[in-house]
């Protein structure tokens, strides 16, 4: 039996602003918190993939959250080492082939250096290939024991042949790795596309594994896939995490890649994420970098981002919204292209969903997922939702026998 959701929800959203203070400025008093915020604690820390950063910094003493963050630590760094394994299969593969593939995100944060194994989860493998060598890289997967298992509009995913998800409480070592393939680098902010591939592909690409081009193409990728997850409320700590980290690597010819000049459009996109950043890491991001970014992004999300918070914008904020992310809309026709997206789904969407429901663990057995659109709009506008995935982790906690 869950608490009351009332409960969950304010302990979410406690438990998950201390511990993005606790991460960036370590305290030594541990809170004073009953047994269920410490296990809400324990759900946020798995969520938002923080608990081996916590387990480094964190000197709270409490005996059952010590072993759960040693426990997730040790977990993270024995799945990392079957993750660089499969890279160096992928690029000796890669390399036979001819093939030049970019590594994405975690793999590239690692390779830098900006990690040590057993600090970051890692969910899956990005990999970015060009279009015309998709079928090519799609063969690669295959012939290392990967089969297709769906197709996104950003990408598609390949799952091991073998293997299934194991049904516990963050990351664990024997967690199925997946593997994303990207021809674009793109997000959907909220229905119009910003795509910025061409400032992740490298100029002159070799046969194998390839680094991003600069720190500031790699800083792009994280600032557009931290406003998409913003856009749709699934940000996590993490992502803070690696642009900050990645932020003390960076020169001022490093923040000038957000304006490329062979873009078509301002980085407006940017602003929500650097802003929601300097909350939580003061001093982290240049005065300079903010300003130009104030005057790109629009009115109504330059002054919604002004106070946003992690829980606000996360897993951590319980309930489902029906309109989340409408005030990335930058005019009145994609308001109207949105609202109607959200009433009538394209066929696209249904399909994702559909998708989404026959390989997401958590979503098996859910009967929200599976209403009818029109039935879901309405109950989210008369009565409060929560989040399938925040009550899977939710569960997952009160359940574990270690925090107990």
């Amino acid at each position: 039996m869950l608490p009351p959701l009332k409960t969950v929800r304010d302990g979410l959203r406690r438990t998950t602003e201390t511990l993005a203070v606790e991460l960036v400025q370590p305290g030594s008093t541990a809170p004073e918190w009953s047994e269920l915020e410490w296990q809400l604690a324990a759900a946020a820390a798995a969520a938002h993939g923080v608990s081996p950063l916590l387990c480094k910094s964190s000197r709270w003493q409490k005996p059952e959250w010590r072993r759960f963050l040693e426990s997730q630590r040790e977990h993270v760094e024995l799945r990392h080492r079957r993750i660089a394994s499969l890279l160096e299969r992928i690029d000796t593969g890669a390399r036979a082939a001819g093939l030049a593939i970019v590594a994405l995100k975690g793999s590239a944060l690692h390779d830098m250096g900006i990690y040590m194994p057993g600090d970051r989860p890692m969910a899956d493998i990005d990999l970015l290939v060009r279009e015309g060598d998709a079928e090519l890289a799609s063969k690669l997967l295959r012939d290392l024991g990967y089969v297709e298992s769906f197709v996104a509009w950003k990408h598609r995913v390949f799952k091991p042949s073998t293997g299934q998800p194991s049904a516990v409480l963050g990351e664990h070592r024997d967690t199925p790795v997946n593997i994303e393939l990207h021809t674009r680098i793109q997000e959907r902010l909220p229905v119009s596309a910003i795509d910025i591939t061409e400032r992740i592909y490298p100029r002159e690409p070799a046969p194998g594994l390839n680094p991003y081009p600069s720190n500031g193409a790699l800083m792009n990728h994280l600032l557009l896939h931290a406003a998409g997850n913003i856009c749709g409320r699934s940000l996590r700590l993490l992502h803070l995490n690696d642009i900050a980290l990645l932020a003390t690597r960076m020169t001022a010819d490093d923040w000038n890649v957000l304006w490329d000049e062979h873009a078509i459009d301002t980085p407006w996109w940017a602003l929500p994420p650097l802003r929601l950043l300097t909350h939580y890491y003061p001093s982290a991001i240049p005065n300079a970098v903010l300003a130009q970014l104030e005057r790109d992004c629009h009115l109504v999300l330059r002054a919604i981002s002004r106070h946003q918070t992690l829980t606000q914008v996360s897993c951590s904020d319980l309930w489902l919204h029906a309109l989340a992310g409408i005030e990335w809309s930058r005019s009145v026709r994609e308001v109207g292209r949105y609202v109607r997206n959200r009433v009538r789904p394209p066929g696209e969407t249904i399909k994702e969903r559909a998708d989404m429901v026959r390989t997401q663990f958590w979503l098996q057995g859910q009967s929200w997922v599976k209403q009818h659109q029109g039935r879901r709009i309405l109950t989210l506008l008369t009565r409060s939702v929560p989040r399938m995935d925040t009550l899977y982790v939710v569960r997952a906690a009160l359940e574990s026998p270690g925090l107990r």
